[in-house]
């Protein structure tokens, strides 16, 4: 039978909740959620964390993705295995909905930005390290959106598994996003692996199977970012690519920033073990 989602309408008796309430509130799918939440995952991973088997685990994915509240992409290092990945910006959109069509009063906002600026200014400032293949295009990118939209509060670098020159159109896309990024020089990760941080997030498939250990432990982290730099035959047709690249980025590390506004929500790195 179809669900058709309501809206508020006083008086309204209509006893069916929301189809984002009824999809998050099965525990199997609310688990899948939140592991997704930290970070992307393939069907083999949610299933050891889970420890349900696989059918069954697929089936809610299905679900998840009925719904439009996770995507699944092709991993670039492996054709058989698909990484999934939460919508949260969805998400936010439809919890926020789904409270009111209980009342009007309870439409759920965001806490202010400028807020949660002055709350990280008081700890000490975290350390993220973003890892792509080359370091030439999705890992620079990351890291000029955080330390543009982190305004100081996080320190961030970036590197990769096998660093090539800086592309150009990493370059004017950061340009219009109010970044340069013209004298960036890509490096190497083994320059990173003996420093402290607090979060290494990988944003290659490709990097992930071959990240080494960090002595200090992080977090870490998976982001499945195609490299826009192969979506096309030249930087011209490309560039459209590197656009939803930084668009991606940029909402992924407005999430990021929240949840490094609250420590007890970050999990420990053996949770990644």
């Amino acid at each position: 039978m179809l669900v058709v989602e309501q809206t508020f309408t006083p008086g309204s008796r209509s006893g069916d909740a929301p189809r984002f309430l009824q999809l998050v509130a099965h525990p199997v799918r609310w688990r899948l959620l939140r592991e997704l939440a930290y970070s992307d995952r393939a069907v083999w991973e949610l299933t050891q964390l889970l420890g349900e088997q696989q059918s069954l685990v697929s089936y809610h994915l299905g679900q998840l993705r009925a719904g439009e509240l996770v995507l699944s992409r092709r991993s670039s290092a492996d054709r058989r295995d698909s990484y999934y990945t939460i919508d949260l910006a969805r998400c936010a959109e439809q919890l926020q909905a789904a409270g009111g069509t209980l009342h009007p009063a309870l439409w759920l906002a965001p806490a202010p930005p400028s807020t949660r600026r002055t709350h990280r200014r008081s700890r000490r400032r975290p350390r993220i390290l973003f890892l792509c293949t080359g370091n030439s295009a999705r890992s620079q990118i990351a890291e000029a959106l955080l330390a543009q939209r982190s305004e100081g509060t996080v320190e961030v670098a970036s590197a990769g598994s096998n660093p090539k020159p800086l592309h150009p159109n990493a370059v004017r896309v950061m340009r219009m996003h109010g970044v340069d990024i013209s004298d960036n020089r890509t490096e190497h990760l083994n320059e990173f692996v003996s420093q402290r941080f607090d979060f290494v997030i990988t944003l290659c498939d490709r990097v992930r199977e071959v990240c080494p250990d960090f002595p200090s432990h992080p977090n870490l982290v998976h982001w499945s970012v195609p490299d826009p730099a192969l979506e096309g035959p030249n930087d011209r047709t490309t560039y459209a690519a590197f656009e939803r690249t930084a668009n991606e980025l940029a909402t992924r590390i407005g999430f990021l920033l929240q949840m490094l506004d609250e420590p007890s929500t970050r999990r420990s790195a053996h949770a990644e073990r």
